[in-house]
């Protein structure tokens, strides 16, 4: 019996469950530097050390790496699992629907200190938070990921299946980002003078409705409907080195390793930009995320045409190269000739493009490699390829939280920068380096 094409509404279903695990990796990206090592204009009290390891590396920053540790090995496990799972329900989604609960849980209590001040029990606490936290939404996120090459069957609906993700993760981002408004109103409405206890209240609440939209695809699509994917029977480590033997893959693999350290430290970063380096109040964070959000959407259909009409591979460098120049504006951010909101204006302006291409296309791309390898090799283990990726994904957004902590060091409050401004100086290097990589991905016509 043929597979069903997906019909919009579980289009949307399934982009519906990226935005909700959207909300949560944001949560952390956003809030975690700002949350355990706050500037000391926020009305927050740093709730770990400063630290240093080594001469260079800063609590925080091996916390974050710590945390990934359990993930990195576990990425690869439940990748082999869902590709040769055997359940008559399907291979994905039966998996997916174990995870949400955990990874509600954790993540409310990553921001749920043993300590109310400075201190190493918090530190130890966040890196088992953490760690749990990572592996309850691994366990939901390779599986997701890996059903959109089986529910999107040619390339055309590879890229509208994506776009509609990369909506879903952007939504994702602007809600997480809002964190500090909500924690106004809810200080406001119910009258609660401490700022951390309203922060937590307002990261429970994001959880769960987090959880909430995780459900939705679980509930609605009926995998066995609409793919015809079959268990795969090459063991673990063959599986993982089969995905490395494809040369495109590996500079897939290492752009877009470089491209999430790059944007995990802008995101990381975000608050403290806005409060110390341009003056404004944090709130104005969310605000300025909106609106780059909301712009990146009007280059959408231009990046669905432009996929078709010239190609994935030179929008996604044209991205990087415009990605490069927004973080050489960032060391100079509060010394342009500009007010300080016509100065996050411009640069969330120019930031919206690459948002969108490299929102969208890069998931498409790789949905083309796994299919490509399937057609070639007649085995179907295509969550070994999201899995590799997310991995990365991963280890480059906690390196890019690590960085970005570390650099701390070097000056996070208002007079005493620098250690801020050289994330610009990171980014840019990162952004080049992805480029050159891209750049030898070989497209086919």
């Amino acid at each position: 019996m043929p597979v069903k094409t997906l019909p919009l509404k579980k289009e949307i279903a399934y982009a519906s469950g990226m935005m909700g695990w959207s909300i949560m990796t944001n949560i952390i990206i956003v809030m975690l530097p700002y949350f355990y090592l706050p500037p000391n204009n926020s009305g927050l009290s740093p709730l770990v050390p400063q630290l240093l390891v080594f001469g260079a590396f800063n609590i925080l920053s091996l916390i974050a790496a710590s945390g990934r540790l359990f993930d990195a090995l576990y990425d690869p496990f439940i990748a082999s699992l869902s590709d040769s799972s055997k359940n008559p329900k399907g291979r994905r989604i039966p998996i997916m629907r174990y995870a949400i609960v955990p990874s509600v849980i954790f993540c409310g209590l990553v921001f749920h200190p043993l300590v109310n001040g400075e201190s190493i029990t918090n530190a130890w606490w966040l890196t088992f938070m953490l760690a749990g936290f990572f592996i309850s939404l691994t366990t939901y996120i390779i599986p997701y990921n890996a059903l959109l090459p089986e529910l999107a069957h040619n390339p055309e609906k590879k890229v509208r299946l994506s776009t509609y993700q990369q909506v879903g993760f952007v939504v994702g981002m602007i809600i997480a980002a809002l964190c500090n408004n909500y924690a106004d109103l809810l200080q406001e409405i119910f009258a609660i003078s401490d700022r951390t206890l309203a922060l937590q209240y307002t990261m429970w609440g994001l959880c769960i409705l987090a959880g909430l939209v995780m459900i939705v695809p679980v509930i609605a699509i009926d995998e066995r409907e609409y793919s015809e994917a079959k268990p795969t029977h090459i063991p673990l480590l063959p599986a993982i080195k089969n995905t490395f033997r494809n040369s495109n893959f590996k500079y897939y693999l290492i752009s877009d390793f470089s491209y999430y350290i790059a944007l995990s430290i802008i995101s990381s970063g975000l608050l403290f930009f806005v409060t110390v380096l341009l003056g404004l109040p944090d709130s104005d964070g969310g605000k300025f995320m909106g609106i780059m959000v909301l712009l990146s959407l009007v280059f959408y259909p231009f990046i669905n045409y432009g996929a078709k009409r010239f190609g994935k591979k030179p929008l996604v460098m044209i991205a990087f190269a415009v990605l490069s120049l927004i973080f050489v504006t960032i060391y100079f951010l509060g010394r342009l000739p500009f007010s300080s909101t016509a100065q996050m204006y411009i640069m969330v302006s120019c930031a919206s493009f690459p948002l969108a291409a490299l929102g969208i296309l890069p998931n498409a791309i790789l949905a083309d490699i796994a299919q490509k390898d399937t057609e070639e090799t007649g085995e179907n283990h295509e969550g070994m390829f999201f899995a590799v990726k997310y991995l990365f994904v991963k280890l480059g957004q906690t390196l890019g939280i690590a960085v970005f902590a570390m650099l701390t060091v070097y000056g996070k409050d208002p007079g005493k920068d620098y250690g801020l401004r050289l994330n610009g100086v990171v980014g840019f290097v990162l952004c080049v380096f992805a480029l050159l990589f891209f750049s030898r991905f070989k497209e086919k016509k």
